[in-house]
C-alpha cells in the first residue's frame, strides 16, 4: 500500500515553530519594539526604516517566465533562495505579498510557498492574516458610501455626476455575479440608481496605494487624490472632496505597517499587502521593501506573474517611485512551462518531450531580454519538478551558455535551503560582479501614448498599439486634469506576452489593444486596460473551497 504524499499543510504542520520575539532579535529588534498577533506574527515598527542602509543593500528580484496552469513557483523559489543565502552566512529576509482569500478558495491557492520552502503559520497568513486586506476593504467602502451618500443628501451635495463615478466596492472573493450590478433600487430613501459592481480587494487602488506610501502623512495625501469623477458642470472630484481621507487613513493606521512572520527554517520573513500583477503593480509595499533591506543585508523580494507584469512595473513604477534598484534578476522557469509554451497539452507535461522544450525556449529568451533592457542582471532558476530529465535540464543549460547568464537548478520544494544553495551562490556572484546599472525603461514625463507603446513594444514586443474610442477619450481627460505625467500601469492577460491568452510562447506581429485608460491619481499611475481584463475573478467548477475544512480541535485540512 502507497502512502500518500505529504502536502505543503501537512509538512507546514510538522514544523515546530519559534517565538515571533526570537525572529525579531534575529534583525536586531527588541521584543518592545513589535507588535504581537499572537506567539508568531508581529507587526514592524516604521521607525526602524533606515535609508542609509537602504541605499548600500542588496535587492534581488524574483520574476519568472510567463505562467501557464503547470505553475512557475516564484514564491517557493524566492522562499528557497532565502533560506540558502541565510545558509552561506548572507544575512537575508524574503519579503512577499499577501495571499488574497480570493485565489485561496478559488483556483490557485495559497501564496506562502511550497513543501521545505514554506513562510508560517501557513494557516494564518492564507486566511485573515493580520487584517491588512481587511482594513482595505473597509476602507474602500467607506469611500463608496460617502460617494454614494454625496450624491442622495440635500445638504453639502458637489453635484456629482453619477454617470461618471467608475469606483466600484470592493471584496476578497471571487464573485462574477457581482461584477456588474444596479445600486440604489428601493425607492428615494435607498440612494439614486446607477450601474456599479464589485473588485476583488486586491485590485483596489486603496492597495495599490498603501503598497506605495512611503509613510502615514503620504498615505494620506494619496487616499486624498483619489479620482471620484466629474461634477454635472464637468469640474473633477476627488477623495478630499468630500472629507474621506481622514477616516480613511484611520482605518488604515496598522495595516500600513509591516507582517513579520518566519520561513520554515527559522529565518526572518516579512510579508505586507499587495495587488494583482494583471491589473495593478503586484508587488509587496515599499514600506515591507524598505523594512527588509533596513534590517537586512540582503534582501528577496518577488513580483507577480511573468516578467512583463510584474518586473515590469516593479522596475517603472516602485523603483522610480521609492529609489530602489535591484542588482540581480532571478529568472525563474520550469521544464513543464516550457514545454507547455512549446504546444505541448497540460495533460502530457510530465513527459519528457525536448522537442516542446525547444520550441518554448523564445519565451524565456524574451523574458530574459527584457531583465536587460533594464541594465539587471538575470540568473536562471529551474525550479526543480520529478519529472524533469536530465536531457530536458541540459537544454537550458546549453542556452543560458549561449547566452552568458549564469544559470542554476532550485530544488527548494523538496530540500529547502539546501536545494537553493547552488542559485544562491550565482546570485551572490552576480551581485559581486558589479554589472548592473537599472535604467528604468522611460521617463514619468513622456506622453501617455509614448509610454504605452514603449512597453508594448520592448517588452510585450507588439508591432503596434491601437486605442479605442473611449481610450482616446481618456486620454484627453487625463491631459485635461493634468495627469500625463504619471506612470503607466497595463493591465493586460498574464498568459501571454500579448493581450490574447491564447498566444503562447513568444508571440509577433500582433496589436496590443487599449480599450480604455483608468485614472489612479491616488496611487500615482494610470492604467490601460486591454483585451478583456476585468477585476472580478470567477470561481472554477470545482473551487479550493470545496477540499478545506476544520475538525472540532480546530484542525485545518485541505489548504493548498
Amino acid at each position: 500500500m502507497t502512502t500518500a504524499p505529504l502536502t505543503d499543510l501537512d509538512i507546514a504542520k510538522k514544523v515546530q515553530l519559534t517565538p515571533i520575539t526570537e525572529i525579531a532579535k534575529k534583525l536586531g529588534l527588541d521584543p518592545e519594539e513589535i507588535e504581537m498577533y499572537g506567539k508568531y506574527k508581529a507587526k514592524l515598527p516604521l521607525s526602524r526604516i533606515d535609508k542609509k542602509k537602504i541605499d548600500s543593500g542588496n535587492l534581488i528580484l524574483v520574476s519568472a517566465i510567463s505562467p501557464t496552469p503547470a505553475g512557475e513557483g516564484k514564491t517557493t523559489v524566492s522562499i528557497g533562495l532565502s533560506e540558502a543565502m541565510n545558509r552561506l552566512g548572507k544575512q537575508t529576509t524574503v519579503v512577499l505579498r499577501e495571499p488574497s482569500l480570493g485565489p485561496v478558495f478559488g483556483i490557485k491557492g495559497g501564496a506562502t510557498g511550497g513543501g521545505y520552502s514554506q513562510v508560517l503559520p501557513m494557516e494564518d497568513i492564507n486566511l485573515h492574516f493580520t487584517g491588512d486586506f481587511s482594513a482595505i476593504e473597509k476602507a474602500h467602502n467607506l469611500l463608496a458610501a460617502l460617494v454614494d451618500n454625496n450624491i442622495q443628501s440635500k445638504v453639502n451635495n458637489l453635484g456629482i455626476d453619477p454617470r461618471t463615478v467608475s469606483l466600484k466596492r470592493v471584496m476578497d472573493v471571487n464573485d462574477r455575479a457581482l461584477r456588474n450590478i444596479v445600486i440604489g433600487l428601493g425607492g428615494t430613501g435607498s440612494g439614486i440608481p446607477r450601474e456599479s459592481g464589485f473588485d476583488i480587494t486586491a485590485a483596489s487602488e486603496i492597495m495599490a496605494i498603501m503598497c506605495l506610501a512611503e509613510n502615514l502623512e503620504d498615505l494620506k495625501g494619496r487616499l486624498g487624490n483619489i479620482f471620484i469623477g466629474y461634477t454635472f458642470d464637468k469640474k473633477p472630484i476627488y477623495a478630499r472632496d468630500l472629507n474621506a481621507e481622514g477616516a480613511m487613513a484611520t482605518l488604515l493606521k496598522d495595516a500600513l505597517k509591516p507582517n513579520l512572520v518566519q520561513t520554515m527554517e527559522g529565518n526572518p520573513a516579512i510579508i505586507h499587502l499587495g495587488p494583482f500583477a494583471n491589473i495593478a503593480q503586484g508587488t509587496n509595499s515599499v514600506i515591507a521593501t524598505r523594512m527588509g533591506m533596513s534590517l537586512s543585508e540582503y534582501t528577496v523580494t518577488e513580483a507577480g506573474f511573468g516578467f512583463d507584469l510584474g518586473a515590469e512595473k516593479f522596475l517603472d513604477i516602485k523603483c522610480q517611485s521609492a529609489g530602489l534598484a535591484p542588482k540581480v534578476v532571478v529568472m525563474t522557469t520550469t521544464i513543464r512551462a516550457l514545454k507547455y509554451h512549446g504546444g505541448a497539452p497540460l495533460s502530457s507535461l510530465t513527459i519528457p518531450d525536448v522537442e516542446a522544450l525547444v520550441k518554448g525556449l523564445p519565451n524565456l529568451e524574451k523574458h530574459l531580454e527584457n531583465a536587460l533592457q533594464f541594465n539587471i542582471t538575470p540568473v536562471i532558476a529551474i525550479n526543480k519538478f520529478y519529472s524533469d530529465n536530465d536531457e530536458e535540464i541540459q537544454v537550458i543549460l546549453d542556452l543560458a551558455k549561449k547566452l552568458d547568464i549564469k544559470v542554476a537548478l532550485s530544488d527548494g520544494w523538496a530540500k529547502g535551503g539546501e536545494g537553493a544553495l547552488e542559485l544562491a551562490q550565482k546570485v551572490v556572484e552576480a551581485i559581486e560582479e558589479g554589472k548592473s546599472d537599472f535604467k528604468p525603461l522611460y521617463n514619468w514625463d513622456e506622453s501617455v501614448i509614448n509610454k504605452i507603446e514603449t512597453i508594448a513594444k520592448k517588452v510585450y514586443g507588439a508591432d503596434k498599439v491601437e486605442f479605442g474610442p473611449k481610450a482616446k477619450k481618456d486620454l484627453k481627460n487625463i491631459m485635461d486634469l493634468g495627469l500625463e505625467g504619471l506612470p503607466v500601469c497595463i493591465a493586460k492577460t498574464q498568459k501571454s506576452l500579448s493581450d490574447d491568452p491564447k498566444l503562447l510562447g513568444r508571440p509577433k506581429g500582433f496589436t496590443l489593444n487599449v480599450r480604455e485608460i483608468e485614472i489612479a491619481a491616488g496611487a500615482g499611475f494610470l492604467i490601460p486596460i486591454t483585451g478583456d481584463m476585468m477585476r472580478m475573478p470567477g470561481l472554477p467548477a470545482h473551487p479550493a473551497s470545496e477540499n478545506i475544512n476544520i475538525d472540532l480541535e480546530g484542525n485545518i485540512s485541505g489548504l493548498i
